[in-house]
C-alpha cells in the first residue's frame, strides 16, 4: 500500500500492482490505475492509529501525505492541534470550540510536561513561562500562516493563558493583559482589511511583549507593530477592501457624518477601487460603535477620539481632490468644484490654511545655495504628492494609535524577563504580486531561515541527548534567497537605486534586473512578459509584476507637508508632525520604503534572535471558511508556506524514523523470536534483530533506535512477509477446524430436523381433524343466519311498501289542495285584472275629455293674450313716461346738489372775511391802548421832572386834548365791532336759513329716490310679468300646437316680444346727471297703471302667489322624512309641475337661489 501524487487531492492512497524498472503501477482506491515514477510513490502505514497521532514525529513514515492523513485524521475528530516535534500545528475548525479553551482546560496544562496531554497552544505557552521561570531566560512565540489560519485568535489564546499564569491587577481595575487584549479592537479597525483570502487579516505585524517581574506576575506589556501595509491606503484591488475604519466612519450615525461631510463609502476614491464595500457578516455601523467603546476602554479619551476620526475622514477627502492641466507648462490646478469642496474639508478637518494645502499639493521647493526655487507639478506628479500626504497622515496616526495603547497599558522599565508573541502576515502567493507581496515573502524567508535553525538545533539536541553520531547530516538553507533579495546589489538596493533616477521606469528597472540576475538559480525570467520576474521561495515559485514597484517604493518626506500639518491650528495633528531638526530637514526627501523595512525586520530578527523561540503554524483548512472541510491541496501548500516539509525534510536529511526500545521490540520482534528467548534487555534486542536484517547506518542511542529513510519500509516488508508465513499456517490450522466444526452442526441439525418434521405431521391431522368439526358448526350458524336475514329482509321490505302507499296517498291529497288554491288565486287575479283595465279604459277617457277641456280653455286663453299683445304699445308708452319723469327728477336733484354747494362756499368766504376783519380791528384797538398808555406814562415821568408852577397849565391842555382825540377814536372802534357784530349776526341767520332750505331739499331728494325707486320696482314687476306672459303663451302655444289640429294656424302667429328696457342713467365727468335734450317733466298716476295692469293679474298673480308661498315654505326648517330631503322634494315637484323647466327664462329659481344661499349665509 502506498501513496501516489493526485492533481485534485494532492496525495491519493492505492495498492502497487506490478514495478518495472522505475515505474511502478498502482490501483488507486478510486478505482484509477496510475502509472508513476518509483521516486514519487512512498508507502502507507497500515498499522497507523485511526485516530491518528498526536507527535507526528512519531510516524513509521514521515512524508508530506503521512502528514497531511495525519492532520485530516484528526481534523474530522475536532482535533485541531498536533505536534512536529515542539511545534504546534493549528487547523483553524471555523467555529467555536469552548470546552478547549475553558478555565478548568488551563488548569489541566499549568505544570504539565510537555507532550503528557494532547496537543494544545497552552502547551506552548506553558513551556515558554516555565523556561523562562526555570532558566531566567527570555522566551517569544512565533505565530505565522496566511490570512484566515486563525493567528489572531491564537495570540489571543496565548495571552489569556499567560494572564492566568501571571495575572495581576492593574490600574483602574484592569489587568494589564485585560488592556492588551482590550486593545485589539482598536488596531483591528486601523491596521486589519480584507483580503481575497480573509475578511479580517492583519496588514501589520505586531509583537507583544508580556513583561514579568521576579515571581513570575504580569508586570507590563507593550505591543510593536512591524512594516505597516502603507500602499493600502491609496490603491486596493477587487475583492480586497480598504481598512476597516474608512468604512465604519462612512457607516456612522447621521450626525457624526454629517459634522465630517462624508457621504456613502462609494463616493470616495480611496474606497471605490475595489467593487467590494459591504463584508458579509460585518455591520460596519455597530463595528464603528464597538470601536468607539474599545478606544474608551484603552485610555483614548472623547477629545483625542474625536481627532483621530477628523484625520480619517481628511484622509478619505483628501483622495477626492483631482488635479487638471494649468495654463503654464508642467502645471497644475484643482480639477472641479467638487474637488474644491473637498480640498477644502481636509483643510477643515486637519484645521490648516486651505491655500497652503493646495499649494503643498501642486508645488514643490527647490533649495539651492543661491536661492529657494518654486516649481509647480503636473497632474499626475500632484497625484503622486496627495497620496504621499495620505499615506503619511495615515502611518503615523496608527504609530501614534499604537503608541498610546502602550502609554495607556504601561511598561516596567525593571523587568528582566519577558514573553514575546508574534502575530505576522503569513507566505503569500496570488495571480498578481506586487511589491507588497515581495516584502511579505521576504519576512517569511527571514523567519524561515529562523525556523530552520531552530529545527537543526532541536535535532542536533536530539542526536546529542541519544548520543549518536551526527556530523555527516546537511542542514537545508535559504540563504541565497535572502542574499537575492536584501544582499548589497540585491533586489532592494537596485529598486533603491532605480528609485534615485528621475527618469527611471518599471520596464528599465526590470531588465536591470534580468541583467544582474541571470544567472541566480533562484531568479527566474518568464518569457512572455518583460516586466514580471519569478523568485524561487522555499514555500515555492512566487511571479511579481514590476509595474508598481517603483511607486511603492517611494516614501516621498515632503517638507512643505511637514511645515504644514506643523503649523496645524490642532493639537493633535501638530502633534503628528512634530518639528524636525534642521539637518534632516535639508537632507534629501527620497525615503525608501524598502529599505526601512529591511532595517525594521532586521531589529525583528534580533529581538527573536535574543529570546527562546516556539513555533505555531496556523493552517487554514479550506477557502470558504466553513467547518468540517479538509481541501488537500490547499493545506499541503500552507504547510510548504509554514515550512512545516521544511522541516520534515530536515528530519529526514538525518534519522526521520525514531522508534523506542520497547516499541521497536513489540512491532519487529517477529523477524528473530529466537533472539528474544532468556533476553530481557531491549537495547541488546533491537541490536541483534538489526544485525540480522543485515541494516547499515541506523543508530542506536540511549532510549530509541534511528533508522535512515527507507530502512523502516523494508523492516516492514520483512516483517510482512514473517507475518504471511505464520498467516498461511494458522489458516490451514483454522481451515480443519471449521471443517470438522461445521460436520458436526450438520450431523446434530439431521436430527433436529427429523423430530420436527415428524412432529409437524401428527400436528397436521390433529389440525384437519379439528378443522372438519369446526365447519359443522360453522355451517349450522351460517344457515341460521341466512334464515334471519331473509325473514327481516322481507320485513323491511314490507315496511317500507307500506310507508311508501301511504306517503302516496298523502302527497295525492297535498297535490289536489294545492291545484284548488292556485285556482282560487287564478280567478282572483283575473277578476282583478278585468276590473283594473275598466278603470284604465275609463281614466284615459276622462283624461281625453280632460286635455279637450283644457285645450277650449287654451284657445280662450290665447285670444285673451293676443288681446293684451296689442296693449303693449301701451304699456311701452307708460314706461317710457317712467323713464323721462325719472331723469327729471335726477337732473332737478343734481341742480339742488350744485346750489347747496355753492351757496355753502359762498356763505364760507364772507364768513372768513368777516373774521379777518374783526381781528384787524382788535389788533388796532390794542394798539391804540398801548400807545395811550405810552402816552400817560410819559406824561407822568414829565409832569415828575418839570417845575410844578411854570408848566402845570399848558400840560393838562395837551394831556386832555389826547385824551379826548383817544376816546374818540375808542368810541368810533366800538361802533365799527358793533356794526361787524351785526354782519356777522345777519350773516348766521343767512347761514341757518340756507340750512333749512337744504333740509327741505334734501327731504325732497329722499322722496324722489324712493318714488324712483318704486318706479323701478313697478318697471321690474312689469318686466317679469310681461316675461312670465310670453312664457305661458310659449307653453300655451306648444300644448296648443301638440293638442288641436290647427297647430300649424296657431304657430303662424309670432311671438310677443317684450323688450323692456331700464333708464338709462349717464354721469357726466362733474358728477351731474345728463338727460336728453327731449325730455320732458311727466307726472304719471299710479292708479292709472294699476288700472292698465288689472287684465293681466288672473294668472300671473296666481302664480306669484304660489312662488312666494313655495319661497316662505323653502326658508322654514322642514328637516327630512325617511331620510329624503322635503324641501328638495318639494321645489322639484312645484318646478315640474309649474312647467319651469321647459321655459326659457323665469325669476323662480333666482328667488329660489337668492332665498337658499341667504339661508346657507
Amino acid at each position: 500500500h502506498v501513496w501516489v501524487e493526485d492533481p485534485t487531492l494532492a496525495w491519493i492512497d492505492g495498492e502497487v500492482l506490478s514495478i518495472k524498472n522505475n515505474e511502478v503501477h498502482v490501483q488507486t482506491s478510486n478505482g484509477k490505475k496510475v502509472t508513476t515514477d518509483r521516486s514519487k510513490v512512498f508507502p502507507k502505514d497500515m498499522e497507523a492509529p485511526p485516530g491518528g497521532v498526536d507527535d507526528m514525529t512519531r510516524l513509521s513514515y514521515l512524508h508530506e501525505p503521512g502528514v497531511l492523513q495525519n492532520l485530516a485524521t484528526r481534523y474530522e475528530l475536532n482535533e485541531i492541534y498536533t505536534y512536529t516535534g515542539s511545534i504546534l500545528i493549528a487547523v483553524n475548525p471555523f467555529q467555536r470550540l469552548p470546552h478547549l479553551y475553558d478555565t478548568h482546560m488551563m488548569e489541566q496544562y499549568k505544570g504539565a510536561d510537555f507532550g503528557e496531554l494532547s496537543p494544545h497552544v497552552f502547551a506552548i505557552a506553558d513551556v515558554a513561562y516555565r523556561e523562562m521561570i526555570n532558566e531566567g531566560k527570555n522566551n517569544s512565540i512565533l505565530v505565522s500562516g496566511e490570512s484566515g489560519a486563525g493567528k489572531t485568535e491564537t495570540t489571543k489564546m496565548l495571552m489569556r493563558y499567560l494572564a492566568h499564569l501571571g495575572g495581576r491587577s492593574g490600574v483602574e481595575g484592569r489587568t494589564v493583559e485585560q488592556q492588551v487584549l482590550e486593545s485589539n479592537p482598536v488596531l483591528e479597525a486601523f491596521g486589519n482589511a480584507k483580503t481575497v483570502r480573509n475578511n479580517n487579516s492583519s496588514r501589520f505585524g505586531k509583537f507583544v511583549e508580556i513583561q514579568f517581574d521576579k515571581t513570575g506576575r504580569i508586570s507590563g506589556a507593550a505591543i510593536r507593530t512591524y512594516l505597516l501595509e502603507r500602499s493600502r491606503v491609496c490603491q486596493i484591488n477587487t475583492p480586497e477592501r480598504n481598512y476597516h475604519c474608512f468604512y465604519f466612519l462612512c457607516a456612522a450615525p447621521h450626525e457624526d457624518t454629517q459634522r465630517y461631510k462624508l457621504a456613502d463609502a462609494r463616493s470616495f476614491h480611496y474606497l471605490n477601487q475595489s467593487s467590494c464595500i459591504e463584508v458579509e457578516g460585518i455591520n460596519d455601523a455597530e463595528e464603528y460603535l464597538a470601536t468607539r467603546r474599545a478606544m474608551d476602554i484603552v485610555g483614548i479619551n472623547e477629545e483625542e477620539q474625536e481627532a483621530i476620526f477628523r484625520v480619517v475622514a481628511a484622509v478619505l477627502h483628501i483622495g477626492n481632490i483631482n488635479f487638471a492641466k494649468g495654463k503654464e507648462v508642467d502645471s497644475s490646478v484643482i480639477q472641479d468644484d467638487n474637488s474644491r469642496f473637498h480640498l477644502n474639508t481636509a483643510s477643515e478637518l486637519l484645521e490648516c490654511d486651505c491655500n497652503n494645502l493646495e499649494k503643498a499639493l501642486i508645488t514643490r521647493e527647490i533649495v539651492t545655495p543661491e536661492e529657494i526655487i518654486t516649481r509647480t507639478l503636473d497632474p499626475e506628479s500632484a497625484l503622486a504628492s496627495r497620496d504621499a500626504l495620505a499615506k503619511t497622515i495615515y502611518s503615523r496616526l496608527f504609530d501614534w494609535i499604537v503608541e498610546k495603547i502602550n502609554v495607556s497599558i504601561g511598561q516596567d522599565p525593571n523587568s528582566k524577563q519577558l514573553i514575546g508573541v508574534l502575530d505576522i502576515y503569513g507566505f503569500e502567493s496570488f495571480k498578481i504580486n506586487s511589491f507588497e507581496q515581495l516584502c511579505i515573502n521576504y519576512t517569511n524567508e527571514k523567519l524561515q531561515q529562523h525556523f530552520n535553525q531552530h529545527v537543526f538545533k532541536m535535532e542536533q539536541e536530539e542526536y546529542t541527548r541519544e548520543e549518536i553520531n551526527w556530523s555527516y547530516i546537511e542542514f537545508v538553507d535559504n540563504q541565497d534567497v535572502l542574499d537575492l533579495i536584501e544582499k548589497k546589489g540585491g533586489l532592494i538596493a537596485l529598486l533603491d537605486e532605480a528609485c534615485m533616477f528621475p527618469r527611471s521606469t518599471h520596464e528599465t528597472f526590470a531588465q536591470k534586473l534580468y541583467t544582474t540576475f541571470k544567472n541566480n538559480k533562484r531568479f527566474v525570467k518568464p518569457k512572455l512578459s518583460r516586466t514580471d520576474f519569478t523568485v524561487v521561495h522555499y514555500a515555492g515559485d512566487v511571479t511579481y509584476q514590476a509595474d508598481h514597484f517603483l511607486d511603492k517604493n517611494k516614501d516621498y518626506v515632503v517638507a512643505e507637508h511637514q511645515d504644514l500639518l506643523n503649523a496645524s491650528s490642532c493639537p493633535f495633528v501638530a502633534s503628528l508632525f512634530p518639528t524636525l531638526p534642521e539637518e534632516s530637514s535639508k537632507s534629501s526627501k527620497f525615503s525608501s520604503i524598502g529599505s526601512r523595512f529591511k532595517l525594521q525586520l532586521q531589529s525583528l530578527m534580533e529581538t527573536l534572535s535574543s529570546t527562546e523561540p516556539h513555533y505555531i503554524r496556523c493552517v487554514k483548512p479550506n477557502n470558504l471558511l466553513k467547518p468540517a472541510i479538509f481541501e488537500n491541496t490547499n493545506v499541503i501548500q500552507q504547510l510548504r508556506c509554514g515550512g512545516v516539509l521544511e522541516a520534515i525534510r530536515i528530519s529526514c536529511a538525518g534519522y526521520p524514523t525514531r522508534k523506542t526500545f520497547y516499541e521497536f521490540v513489540n512491532r519487529f520482534g517477529v523477524l528473530g523470536p529466537e533472539l528474544l528467548e532468556g533476553s530481557n534487555d531491549d537495547k541488546i534486542a533491537c541490536q541483534k534483530i538489526l544485525e540480522k536484517m543485515k541494516l547499515e547506518n541506523y543508530q542506536i542511542g540511549k532510549t530509541k533506535v534511528f533508522l535512515r529513510a527507507g530502512q523502516m519500509a523494508d523492516l516492514d516488508a520483512r516483517r510482512a512477509e514473517v507475518l504471511g508465513k505464520a498467516a498461511r499456517i494458522i489458516q490451514r490450522l483454522m481451515r480443519t477446524y471449521i471443517a470438522r466444526k461445521q460436520f458436526v452442526l450438520v450431523r446434530r441439525s439431521t436430527t433436529h430436523l427429523q423430530s420436527f418434521v415428524r412432529g409437524t405431521l401428527v400436528r397436521n391431522l390433529y389440525e384437519c381433524m379439528r378443522r372438519e368439526a369446526a365447519a359443522v358448526k360453522i355451517q349450522k350458524n351460517v344457515r341460521r343466519h341466512k334464515a334471519r336475514e331473509s325473514y327481516l329482509l322481507l320485513q323491511a321490505a314490507t315496511v317500507t311498501l307500506q310507508t311508501g302507499l301511504r306517503a302516496m296517498s298523502a302527497r295525492k291529497e297535498f297535490r289536489f289542495r294545492k291545484e284548488t288554491k292556485a285556482a282560487v288565486h287564478i280567478q282572483a287575479r283575473w277578476r282583478c285584472h278585468r276590473d283594473y283595465s275598466h278603470y284604465k279604459n275609463m281614466q284615459r277617457a276622462v283624461l281625453t275629455y280632460q286635455c279637450a277641456w283644457r285645450q277650449r280653455l287654451a284657445r280662450r286663453e290665447l285670444r285673451n293674450l293676443k288681446m293684451a299683445a296689442r296693449e303693449t304699445g301701451a304699456l311701452k308708452e307708460a314706461k317710457d313716461k317712467l323713464e323721462k319723469r325719472v331723469e327729471e327728477l335726477t337732473w332737478r336733484l343734481g341742480l339742488e346738489k350744485r346750489l347747496r354747494t355753492d351757496l355753502e362756499e359762498a356763505k364760507a368766504q364772507e364768513i372768513a372775511k368777516l373774521q379777518e376783519t374783526l381781528h384787524d380791528l382788535q389788533l388796532q384797538v390794542e394798539e391804540a391802548k398801548t400807545m395811550a398808555t405810552k402816552e400817560r406814562e410819559a406824561a407822568r415821568k414829565a409832569i415828575e421832572e418839570a417845575p410844578p408852577v411854570i408848566k402845570e397849565t399848558p400840560v393838562l391842555v395837551e394831556d386832555t386834548e389826547k385824551v379826548n382825540s383817544l376816546t374818540a377814536e375808542v368810541d368810533q372802534l366800538k361802533a365799527l365791532l358793533q356794526t361787524e357784530r351785526q354782519a356777522t349776526e345777519t350773516a348766521k341767520k343767512e347761514h341757518a336759513e340756507a340750512e333749512r332750505r337744504n333740509e327741505e331739499l334734501m327731504k325732497k331728494f329722499e322722496g324722489a329716490e324712493k318714488k324712483i325707486e318704486q318706479l323701478q320696482d313697478t318697471a321690474q314687476r312689469l318686466e317679469e310679468k310681461a316675461t312670465n306672459m310670453e312664457s305661458e303663451n310659449k307653453v300655451l302655444r306648444q300644448q296648443a300646437v301638440a293638442i288641436s289640429p290647427t297647430a300649424k294656424a296657431l304657430a303662424a302667429y309670432p311671438k310677443s316680444p317684450f323688450q323692456l328696457r331700464t333708464p338709462e342713467i349717464v354721469n357726466a365727468p362733474n358728477g351731474e346727471v345728463k338727460s336728453s335734450p327731449d325730455v320732458t317733466p311727466i307726472s304719471l298716476n299710479l292708479k292709472e297703471l294699476e288700472a292698465e295692469e288689472k287684465p293681466q293679474k288672473s294668472l300671473n298673480e296666481k302664480q306669484q302667489e304660489n312662488q312666494d308661498l313655495l319661497i316662505k315654505c323653502v326658508s322654514q326648517d322642514l328637516g327630512f322624512s325617511s331620510g329624503r330631503a322635503i324641501a328638495a322634494c318639494v321645489i322639484y315637484r312645484c318646478l315640474l309641475h309649474w312647467r319651469s323647466f321647459e321655459v326659457e327664462r323665469t325669476g323662480v329659481f333666482d328667488r329660489i337661489i337668492q332665498t337658499i344661499g341667504s339661508a346657507i349665509e
